[in-house]
């Protein structure tokens, strides 16, 4: 059953969605890879295999659709971080083999970074594109 806050809440994210620049939706799949694998760093922790393996496969479809959405012609970096999400796919699928916290956490040590720049790019974008008014 859906309540009022909830369908509130779920209309609001969907706008949030529809409406951000690509700068800002990438920005927004990073933090939510990085909310997976916290919660499933956390789940194997705790011994909760079943809620770790259901945040480490949404973890993978972000990977995976940060990889096939990646132009690697824009940019001379794009093809090396084409390999490292190759890389974050075998350590997460490996990771949720083994239940393997460790193994997690890393993975979340090589993301947050990326995640950092990806965020100050997508500020510094909109700053660039807000017009300047000449008093």
């Amino acid at each position: 059953m859906t309540t009022p806050s909830s369908a509130l809440r779920e209309r609001y994210l969907a706008d949030s969605v529809t409406t951000a620049s690509p700068a800002k939706l990438l920005v927004m799949l990073y933090d939510r890879l990085l909310l997976d694998l916290a919660r499933a760093e956390h789940a194997l922790t705790a011994g909760d295999r079943a809620a770790a393996t259901e945040q480490l496969m949404h973890a993978q479809e972000i990977i995976l659709e940060l990889r096939t959405t990646l132009d690697t012609s824009a940019w001379s970096g794009a093809p090396g971080l084409a390999s490292l999400y190759g890389f974050l796919l075998t350590e997460l699928v490996a990771a949720n083999v083994r239940g393997d916290a460790d193994r997690v956490a890393a993975c979340r040590q090589v993301i947050e970074p990326l995640r950092d720049a990806w965020r100050e790019a997508a500020v510094a974008a909109a700053a660039a594109a807000v017009p300047t008014t000449v008093g």
